[in-house]
């Protein structure tokens, strides 16, 4: 099912760079353009740069650039179609589809954009059986029960999975959806020893329907309502191309926006206790379903916030099973804060025994920071008995060390130090050799893979580039960038900077592919009579023509402004001067290249002098390599260079 070309259009004039990045990272604002931590990679400060006026980002860090297309396609991991689609329903902007059968429509998307589709139904048939008698009186009953209002359950997708073996079978397969789809989207099962035998994963429960970042139904958690103890309580989708239980959690896209306007996330265990902390009005929380934290769960709470509130259930066995937790998010950069509820509640439970406002003001009243939290669990049964309390400061300070901020680390030092009652230094002390034993395991470890790759170290790559091609290729990025970015600029009163670049330059090859890709796209664009400034090439198919002409125009370091306009120091611009710049960049590309082909002209006249070549032949060579000293002595002397080398 093609997206026809009209809405895709509609969609690039729409999408606002920065309103599409700011539904996945903070942005905060820093000279002309906005900044973030990478939602792609790990960092410690800001290398995130996105241009409103250029309608681009870029990342200074992992090299991730693009436009608010290619954003998504990133954030989201999925291809153009479905980004234009995700756009498109944000941006409310109708999806104009060519007229293609239904059988081709199936076909033409591809695995992923399918299974959202097939996804998608399941998610509206389990909601519309909480109109069915059956979902009216278990599984309607059951949310009423708990208190979850209609308002609630559409805003979750709360569903219900008719008793029967094939209630969801039947219907997708009458909607024209076929089993092997219905299998790689993990709502059907296949009978043991009967390959023509299906039926239902969800039977009989009532659902939660698992959403991405973007709103798309990706999985399903059903809850049992009877007391079978034959079943579990629980079953959730399987692993499929969609649904990766590690990257996702419960409630993040109705929470997400709440969790940026708040700056904290609250973190619970399961799906119903997200619903009812919404209930109280808390939309700022999450669910990691069930399972242990992971890494990329945390990665995910990043991109909205640095603070998390992790709430615990009233059982301190549970509590100290799931400590590792912590230590996650601290090493993942975040902050964290730990609420425990009494002996025997969690937080859907407490929420709907106490109400919404007592419960908001018990979590105001209770968060405590991860050091306090950590002593207080352990210091009644540390507190006779040495070799306890020996293993706490231990514990402790095995935490601090995940922290990768050396001032809030300092900070918690001092903080734990006074709780536990010890000097500074002591905890210092085990934080070095927690350091020490850290460095030593990367040592080794480094030193295994140099042993694992020895022998292919001691066989150099035939394909590596010598020094001279990696100068050349910069030197032709630097060219290049010229002509991008200021190509229309005069440099004398008849003469523009494409014109003399590229008349300059007309009897050089670019060695590089990328960087003669696109100059010969910006020869053909002129030929055709468009004058291609930098936005002609972000509207170009090709994504790596697009990633280098951003990384072209975009500088991670800006002079303020106020250095004139207030101050009235004044600083040299590159474009202050164009015509030398450029006669500079041309310069300096021929020199390269002439000292390549020095270096290959000294090799060929070694080589015919090892031979034992015919005397003209060797003389010839000479000539060549004379000549090419002689055309570098006379760039050397126009750039200013004394001694040539």
């Amino acid at each position: 099912m093609a997206i026809s070309r009209a809405t895709t259009e509609k969609v690039k004039e729409r999408a606002d760079i920065e309103e599409v990045v700011n539904d996945y990272v903070p942005l905060k604002k820093k000279g002309q353009n906005l900044w973030a931590c990478c939602p792609f990679h790990n960092e410690k400060s800001p290398s995130f740069s996105v241009s409103p006026a250029k309608q681009i980002y870029k990342c200074f860090g992992c090299g991730k650039a693009g436009d608010p297309i290619q954003f998504v396609m990133d954030i989201e991991g999925i291809g153009f179609n479905e980004a234009i689609r995700h756009l498109a329903q944000k941006y409310g902007i109708e999806i104009e589809e060519d007229n293609i059968g239904s059988q081709e429509d199936l076909q033409a998307f591809n695995e992923r954009e399918s299974l959202y589709i097939v996804l998608n139904f399941a998610k509206d048939f389990f909601v519309q059986n909480l109109n069915s008698e059956e979902g009216k009186s278990i599984g309607l009953s059951y949310f009423k029960e708990r208190g979850f209002n209609q308002s609630i359950i559409e805003k979750f997708d709360l569903g219900y999975a008719l008793e029967g073996w094939d209630h969801l079978h039947k219907a997708a397969k009458a909607a024209g959806y076929s089993e092997e789809l219905l299998l790689k989207a993990g709502l059907i099962l296949q009978k043991e020893g009967d390959a023509n035998r299906f039926y239902d994963r969800f039977r009989g429960r009532v659902t939660f329907t698992i959403h991405n970042l973007g709103g798309k139904p990706i999985g399903f958690g059903a809850r049992i309502l009877t007391q079978d103890k034959k079943q579990p309580k629980y079953i959730n989708s399987p692993e499929t191309e969609v649904y990766h239980k590690s990257d996702i959690l419960y409630g993040i896209f109705q929470a997400k926006k709440s969790i940026r306007e708040k700056d904290n996330c609250y973190l619970v265990e399961g799906y119903t206790d997200v619903i009812s902390l919404h209930l109280s009005g808390i939309e700022n929380v999450v669910a990691s379903s069930g399972t242990s934290l992971t890494e990329n769960q945390i990665k995910l709470i990043k991109r909205f916030t640095d603070n998390v509130t992790v709430l615990y259930d009233g059982d301190s066995a549970g509590i100290r099973a799931s400590l590792r937790g912590i230590d996650m998010i601290l090493e993942g950069g975040l902050n964290v804060k730990a609420v425990v509820f009494p002996e025997g509640e969690d937080p859907d439970s407490y929420a709907r025994k106490v109400g919404s406002s007592a419960f908001s003001s018990y979590l105001e009243k209770n968060a405590q920071d991860f050091i306090s939290f950590k002593i207080g669990l352990y210091a009644e049964e540390a507190a006779n008995d040495p070799i306890k309390q020996a293993d706490l400061i231990k514990q402790v300070v095995q935490s601090i060390s995940k922290i990768p901020d050396p001032v809030i680390r300092s900070v918690y030092i001092r903080q734990s130090a006074h709780l536990l009652e010890i000097d500074e230094e002591i905890i210092q002390a085990e934080l070095n050799k927690i350091y020490l034993k850290g460095q030593k395991d990367q040592f080794f470890k480094e030193q295994r893979r140099q042993e694992e790759t020895f022998v292919e170290d001691l066989i150099p790559s035939k394909e590596e580039p010598t020094s001279q091609s990696f100068l050349i290729e910069l030197q032709e990025r630097e060219m290049l960038r010229l002509l991008v970015n200021y190509g229309f600029e005069m440099v004398s009163d008849e003469l523009n900077v494409c014109q003399y670049l590229l008349q300059e330059t007309v009897d050089l090859t670019f060695q590089t592919p990328i960087y003669d890709k696109i100059l010969g796209i910006y020869k053909t664009a002129l030929a055709e009579g468009v004058l291609p400034q930098p936005e002609y090439f972000l509207q170009h198919q090709d994504s790596e023509v697009k990633k280098e002409v951003i990384n072209m125009i975009t500088r991670k370091y800006e002079l303020s402004t106020l250095w004139e306009s207030r101050y009235q120091i004044f600083t040299h611009h590159e474009a202050d001067d164009l015509a030398k710049t450029v006669y500079d960049s041309i310069l300096h590309l021929k020199k390269k290249v002439i000292k390549k082909m020095l270096e290959e002209a000294k090799v060929k006249i070694k080589e015919a002098e090892q031979e034992n070549a015919d005397e003209n032949i060797v003389t010839e060579r000479l000539g060549i390599y004379m000549e090419l000293k002689k055309y570098q002595v006379e760039i050397d002397k126009q750039l200013g260079i004394v001694i040539s080398f």
